[in-house]
């Protein structure tokens, strides 16, 4: 089954969620050296979803947003080299967002598709989704979750520093892995 996202006319009303960044979290991860895998994760991020009722598979508008300065990997000197012109360069580049254009569903699986901005260049990404479910939490906040995977190439999006080792072995990999567990709320 698949579903285009349109913004919905302005008569229509959707389901509105968003981001409870209490119980949500977006983590990265890259190849260190080609032996070791660093992880990182984006502390402030937002996420707005509008839906036909409770129905994702007719979700109107998907739009993510993460800050690039609220990056965060345990090591203070990396996170300073990250928010450099080397990487993200935060001081022209402020977020990375990610506007869903197609969700599909088959069997349980599902994949969004969306155009993903990262350092000013936006490129077509799909991410595989893995759909919680919906329930009522003990204070009667209606809550839906997803874990949300995916694959992209940090060099497509000019993520290109990288250095070599005496041996010839480069330091950062190209390959980032992107895990996101994430919690909306039903808004009234």
């Amino acid at each position: 089954m698949e579903t285009e996202i349109r913004e919905a006319p302005a008569q229509s009303v959707g389901t509105k969620w968003k981001i409870d960044p209490a119980h949500s979290e977006i983590q990265f991860k890259v190849k260190h050296l080609m032996i070791t895998t660093v992880t990182g994760y984006f502390k402030t991020f937002d996420l707005e979803v509008e839906s036909e009722g409770d129905d994702f598979t007719k979700s109107k508008k998907i739009i993510f947003t993460a800050d690039v300065d609220s990056i965060e990997t345990n090591n203070a000197h990396r996170d300073t080299h990250l928010k450099s012109a080397d990487f993200f360069d935060v001081e022209k580049n402020k977020q990375i967002r990610f506007v869903g254009k197609k969700y599909e569903q088959g069997g349980d699986e599902y994949r969004l598709t969306g155009d993903l901005t990262i350092r000013g260049i936006t490129k077509p990404t799909t991410l595989s989704v893995e759909y919680g479910g919906i329930v009522v939490d003990p204070y009667g906040q209606t809550k839906a979750g997803f874990t949300v995977s995916g694959k992209i190439s940090r060099r497509e999006f000019g993520l290109t520093w990288n250095a070599a080792t005496e041996a010839g072995q480069i330091v950062v990999g190209d390959e980032i892995k992107v895990h996101c567990e994430v919690q909306l709320i039903k808004q009234s």
